[in-house]
């Protein structure tokens, strides 16, 4: 895939599209040979007796010709045709001829098809007039012009395809970076949601069991309902720990256990004063384990959620699994009066809902006549 990848970038550059400007370097070089050739030309009009002031303002005239490739080259290139025909009439044809194979490099580096078609023909064609219009008994070697023109055009070429390479780089650099931001982004959301899932769940039974505390009647087993929540909420903030350093390194370490998470939400709904009815057999071998993860996170959720708000009355934790689909719902009553000593930002739902979702699955939850009802039904073929 690289391969054809890269050989597409050459083929994009090889349609000679219009060129990339030049870079600051180029520029700078550029404006300074004309900046020393226009410097050139009027030291040696002051210096050299009897040069031609018409033939001085057409060097200078081509030389700054130059400088207009650094913003449009189309438009230089017809300068360049106008001055190589003013130079007839100083006879400095050969001049501007020279310049003009020099320009090439620029018009390969800058143009595009059409561009460089039209400029081979007009200097074609201005290499085949100055022989006839040179003086009688000077000989012009045209071959030389053109082995120039093609030299330069060659290097302006070959300059065109290394800035072209070297953006195609830059390019794939700053993609590559940005890959690696998302990955970094994301790798941070799967770490705050994991600690969501698992750690607010335990800190949840710890803040329900602190407010017991004072009741003499639940006071030992809320005692002990903390010190088994931290525990617990010890344990799995090391596995998160241990799944972002590329994994867990103990395999004691219960990841996705549904009937585990049903046992554990029952003992602490049974704590917490709820009856419970319970339906369905977590164990079922039909159950993919891909879904008894997602199911498992599910009913740890949504038991945070029942031992924060629900009302006093039973909590329902039923299970159906049949041979295409695996439905568990959480029904628990809801509270006469609102709870606001816990507080709630809603993310466990929305995570509910996209581990559902990502898993081909449907997800609701909501008011049923007097009761939260949370369900998750998944696909299990």
């Amino acid at each position: 895939m690289a391969f054809d990848h890269s050989n597409r970038d050459t083929a994009d550059t090889l349609r000679l599209t219009r060129g990339e400007k030049l870079s600051a370097i180029e520029r700078i070089v550029v404006l300074v040979i004309l900046a020393i050739t226009i410097a050139a030309d009027l030291i040696g009009f002051f210096t050299t007796p009897g040069v031609n002031p018409v033939a001085l303002l057409l060097s200078i005239a081509t030389t700054s010709v130059f400088a207009l490739y650094l913003w449009k080259p189309l438009i230089a290139t017809c300068a360049l045709g106008v001055v190589f025909a003013l130079s007839f009439i100083p006879g400095s044809e050969l001049q501007v001829l020279t310049a003009a194979a020099v320009a090439a490099g620029l018009v390969m580096r800058l143009g595009w098809t059409a561009l460089i078609l039209s400029y081979t023909g007009g200097f074609l064609v201005a290499a085949a007039i100055v022989p006839f219009a040179a003086e009688p008994g000077v000989v012009v070697n045209v071959g030389l012009y053109l082995v120039f023109a093609t030299v330069a055009g060659a290097v302006g070429f070959a300059l065109r395809l290394a800035f072209a390479r070297g953006s195609r780089l830059e390019r794939e650099l700053e993609k590559r970076a940005e890959q690696e931001r998302q990955a970094v982004l994301a790798e941070r959301r799967w770490i705050a949601g994991e600690l969501h899932d698992s750690i607010a769940h335990h800190l949840t039974v710890v803040a329900l069991h602190v407010q017991m505390l004072e009741d003499p009647q639940t006071s030992s087993d809320s005692q002990e309902a903390i010190r088994v929540a931290a525990r617990k909420a010890m344990t799995d903030l090391r596995f998160v720990i241990e799944l972002a350093d590329d994994g867990p390194q103990s395999s004691s370490v219960q990841t996705g256990d549904l009937a585990a998470a049903i046992d554990e939400a029952q003992g602490e709904f049974e704590a917490a004063g709820h009856t419970v009815d319970r339906e369905g057999d977590p164990r079922d071998e039909r159950i993919p384990r891909a879904v008894e993860i997602v199911l498992a996170r599910i009913t740890r959720e949504s038991a945070t959620n029942i031992l924060k708000y629900a009302g006093p009355g039973e909590v329902q934790i039923h299970l159906a699994v049949d041979d295409e689909v695996a439905l568990l719902t959480l029904r628990s009553p809801l509270p006469t009066t609102p709870r606001r000593e816990l507080s709630s930002s809603r993310t466990g739902l929305g995570r509910m809902a996209e581990r559902v979702m990502g898993a081909s699955g449907e997800f609701s939850a909501g008011e049923v006549d007097g009761f939260w009802v949370v369900s998750a039904r998944l696909p299990v073929v």
